[in-house]
């Protein structure tokens, strides 16, 4: 039984580690921190969780959590992380991040787009948990960087297609994503309150999302070419679920079963990337609650644009699932375990 702790327990990521490793039978949750509610067992916290009604939150001590666990889930902000993963190395643990502090692997590149990396020597080691794409990588990994949500969505549509050489890299690449409001997180922000989002819909961070180096170091990778893109995220009222819109160039005449079938062979083996039929078209129904990424495409013959739609939740392959399924690799369980669940519907 693998024994994990799970630092900065009680945001949205981290009651939904807690929700899907109750799913886990070979997973043992030993310790789980929060400073607000310190002292407090999960369950009185977060009744929706009995299984862990004798866990309670502890301080975020280091030094003394070091020792009770042999992996951990950093579910804290950027910035936080990176003050505590070297201790947990450095003491013989195996840690998934679910921050942007180990994702970026130049330093000035995370130095531009968030503030000064506090320990750059980490960057190049940790090796980004995009599971489908770098299995290998992870599975001899102490150092996992979990994918941010949006880039989670817009890399698995997109690297097959890079990697194909179907897509005219000279044109830019326009990524156009929808989110749910728990993709802010669970801290209580005007921006995010019920009056402020219900029946409304609107564009943030715009040309300036700092998801975009992210997404553009892992397009560049598959491209073997540096490849920049149009990234505009949207906050839509909803709970959760990201859908994500694509907009690309072809290099030729191609056709929407033509692009289908690069993406299905290329998924064909992978069981939490579906590829829908021609003529259907992924929306965040099919994905609630589940650790899965659906992808239909289509092209558009009149302007010769290839246009493809994803859609995760941003909770579980946009997040907690992913750092799950990153956990399964590093350890040697079987890939799915905790995480075959089905998507809530309606």
């Amino acid at each position: 039984m693998l024994r994990v702790a799970i630092i900065g327990a009680s945001g949205f990521t981290g009651v939904e580690l807690l929700r899907l490793l109750a799913l886990h039978p070979g997973i043992e949750v030993v310790a789980v921190t929060s400073r607000q509610y310190e002292g407090k067992s999960v369950t009185e916290v977060f009744p929706s969780l009995p299984y862990y009604s004798d866990l309670h939150f502890s301080a975020p001590d280091i030094k003394k959590l070091s020792n009770l666990a042999g992996a951990f889930f950093t579910a804290v902000p950027h910035a936080a992380a990176m003050k505590v993963v070297p201790e947990l190395l450095n003491a013989g643990a195996k840690v998934i991040d679910l921050s942007a502090d180990f994702r970026l692997k130049d330093v000035n590149v995370y130095n531009t787009w968030y503030e000064p990396h506090l320990c750059p020597e980490f960057l190049n080691e940790a090796v980004y948990g995009l599971c489908e794409i770098n299995r290998e990588k992870i599975a001899s990994s102490r150092l996992v960087a979990n994918p941010g949500c949006y880039p989670t969505s817009a890399l698995l549509p997109l690297i097959p297609l890079l990697r194909s050489g179907i897509i005219d890299t000279t044109s830019t690449i326009v990524i156009d994503s929808k989110s749910g409001v728990s993709g802010a997180g669970r801290k209580a922000l005007l921006a995010t309150s019920f009056c402020e989002v219900n029946e409304s819909f609107k564009a943030y961070k715009v040309g300036e999302h700092r998801h975009t180096p992210e997404i553009e170091q892992e397009l560049s990778i598959a491209a073997s070419e540096e490849i920049k893109v149009c990234f505009t995220p949207h906050l839509v009222p909803m709970t959760r679920g990201i859908l994500t819109t694509i907009y690309s160039k072809p290099q030729k005449q191609i056709s929407t079963k033509e692009v289908l079938k690069i993406l299905d062979d290329f998924y064909c083996s992978e069981r939490f990337v579906k590829i829908l039929k021609p003529d259907l078209l992924p929306s965040i129904n099919m994905v609630k609650g589940s650790n899965l990424c659906v992808i239909g495409a289509k092209v558009d013959k009149r302007t010769n644009t290839i246009i493809l739609v994803s859609t995760i939740d941003n909770l579980v392959k946009g997040a907690s699932g992913q750092a799950i399924q990153n956990l399964n690799i590093m350890f040697g369980f079987d890939e799915y375990l905790g995480l075959d669940v089905i998507p809530l519907y309606p």
